[in-house]
């Protein structure tokens, strides 16, 4: 590999040739402020806050080091006295036509532009100009759009794009420039899939999930309610952050117990809705190759996906699985189940979940989701949102004893635990298939489908037929399989698994904001997910069929697999939806 050696503050340090100012600087252990950069993704080098000034032989002069080559013998300078007056002014105008209402922000204290101000004192005096005037945006179920708080850095744009949808970008020119959709239309006129990746590298307040939260303190003051939470699989292994706690670290106990000081009637696991949906499923997929049904089939518990497939490709609605998602299948139950075990009235009943995922908040409000005649889930928080419950009651989260689950529906499996990350629910469905169509004991450990990559293949056996299958995470990567299958399947796939986020649930749009430094140097898929295998192979149930409520709930409500009241309450169905509702 080529080499380039230069001086950095003074230091000298050689790196790849090719490497931006920016990525040399990281190697010293100096981290130069950004705001529009986001590695591999948006470097354009726009928002001026990375200028350093450099001399390559010429004198010295300013550049924008996120984009900016190192050359041999170049002299940096991160931090003179000029560079920290344009980083200044910067900020200056940027804050001049910036609604400065940070008291109120969802991002209050997690904001990049308040933390750099903050380093370079800059205050809201310095700068005074025209204050754009813009309308909310708040026309969909997942997600609050505040161009007053925009800096126009652009990531939302090129994480958008990243995701294929692109229904985001700049309008009008100038001053006047502004991030929204095409021809004046709202977010819900357009066909985007409600991943929520723009709300997690906003470096600001501009974009935040829709917040829902009014909505539970409300029912745990009713007397007259039941009201029930539920968590999904990642979760123990992300709320910790919002605490200051280590990437990764898996925090199930704490969770459960902060859960429980909220005033929650029962705090039950999603976990049971992830084993429900892959005893569904592997029935499902089980029926379709013994009977001749429509192969490949698809996975259908990421709203974001089933939404993009509804938008991008409605003709090949008939590969998803029609089963339910964990969130709804575990609503399903509670409103139906354990509510007649527990003599409440559903329409009495309360389901709060606790999800990665934005989508989720308009996964609650499809049709075909009421097994009981009322909506299978009331209120879908983020994990965000579940983090400012707690800290809103004064809640010390590191301090928490570990407390479990309710039962019964807190029993789970180590299949349920990895359907977090990108390649849990292939794996879960397949050692549940493997079960009962080759009589294997032991859980399959699918080692091909894991990790972080957007597309994964294996191959297994089941009841001595080869079945080819594949992993994808991100609505790029659902693209490029779902072209190869409408092309005709020329890769064979007999079963595929779609997430509609980069590495699955780990990685939604819902999860813990983290610095854009941290998402460029740390693989946060990686290290959350990470977590949740861990915990999967030191359970002792690894495989969904295996769990007791699981047994209970088809011995006792269900009267066995497949069955019509298992389909009436677990299973949905889609639409083809316009890309443009106008």
């Amino acid at each position: 590999m080529d080499m380039v050696n230069l001086k950095i503050n003074g230091i000298a340090v050689s790196v790849p040739k090719g490497s931006t100012v920016l990525e040399a600087a990281r190697q010293t252990g100096i981290e130069i402020p950004t705001l529009c950069f986001m590695k591999d993704i948006n470097e354009i080098g726009a928002c001026r806050i990375c200028i350093v000034e450099v001399n390559e032989g010429r004198g010295f002069r300013t550049v924008t080091s996120c984009v900016y080559p190192v050359s041999e013998g170049m002299e940096v300078l991160t931090n003179t006295e000029k560079v920290q007056k344009s980083r200044k002014t910067t900020l200056e105008l940027m804050l001049s036509t910036h609604n400065k209402h940070c008291l109120s922000c969802p991002r209050s204290t997690n904001c990049e532009l308040q933390k750099l101000c903050l380093e370079y004192g800059v205050n809201d005096n310095e700068v005074r100009g025209v204050k754009p005037d813009f309308q909310v945006d708040t026309s969909t179920a997942h997600l609050v759009r505040d161009n007053s708080k925009c800096i126009l850095c652009r990531r939302c744009v090129a994480v958008c794009k990243q995701q294929y949808v692109a229904v985001i970008g700049p309008n009008q020119r100038g001053f006047d420039t502004s991030i929204g959709q095409a021809y004046g239309l709202s977010l819900n006129e357009t066909p985007c899939i409600s991943c929520g990746q723009c709300t997690a590298v906003c470096p600001t307040g501009a974009l935040t999930e829709k917040d829902d939260t009014d909505k539970v303190w409300a029912a745990l003051a009713d007397e007259t309610k039941h009201v029930v939470v539920q968590t999904a699989p990642s979760i123990r292994a992300t709320i910790g952050e919002c605490f200051g706690m280590p990437i990764g670290t898996n925090v199930e106990g704490k969770m459960v117990a902060g859960l429980r000081r909220l005033g929650f009637d029962k705090v039950f696991d999603t976990d049971f809705g992830a084993d429900l949906t892959i005893v569904e499923e592997a029935n499902e997929l089980v029926e379709r190759i013994k009977n001749g049904g429509t192969l490949p089939m698809i996975t259908s518990c990421s709203p974001g996906w089933v939404k993009f497939c509804e938008f991008y490709y409605p003709d090949l609605l008939e590969h998803l699985s029609s089963c339910k998602s964990p969130q709804q299948m575990a609503g399903a139950v509670i409103k139906t189940y354990y509510a007649e075990k527990m003599g409440i009235d559903p329409k009495d009943i309360v389901v709060v979940s606790i999800m990665p995922c934005t989508a989720k908040k308009f996964e609650i409000t499809r049709d075909d989701q009421n097994a009981a005649g009322v909506p299978d889930v009331d209120v879908a928080l983020t994990t965000r949102e579940a983090a400012r419950m707690f800290s809103r009651l004064g809640i010390n989260f590191e301090s928490l004893p570990d407390e479990e689950f309710d039962s019964p529906l807190g029993d789970d499996t180590g299949a349920a635990v990895i359907f977090g990350a990108t390649g849990g629910v292939m794996e879960a469905a397949v050692r549940t298939a493997n079960a009962w169509l080759n009589g294997a004991t032991d859980p399959v450990d699918l080692v091909a489908v894991r990790g972080t990559d957007s597309i994964k293949e294996a191959t297994v056996d089941l009841a001595g037929s080869p079945i080819k299958l594949v992993v994808a995470s991100g609505a790029a990567a659902a693209k490029q399989v779902m072209d190869k299958l409408k092309a005709g399947n020329p890769d064979g796939w007999g079963f595929i698994e779609i997430m509609g986020c980069p590495g699955g649930c780990v990685n939604g749009g819902g999860q813990p904001i983290q610095p854009q430094y941290i998402r460029d140097t740390v693989d946060l898929k990686a290290v959350r997910a990470k977590a949740l295998y861990d915990q999967d192979k030191d359970m002792p149930l690894r495989m969904s069929h295996e769990s007791p409520v699981i047994k209970t709930l088809y011995s006792e409500w269900y009267d066995g697999f497949g069955g019509h009241k298992a389909h009436h309450d677990l299973h949905t169905s889609y639409v083809a939806r316009k890309k443009f509702n106008v």
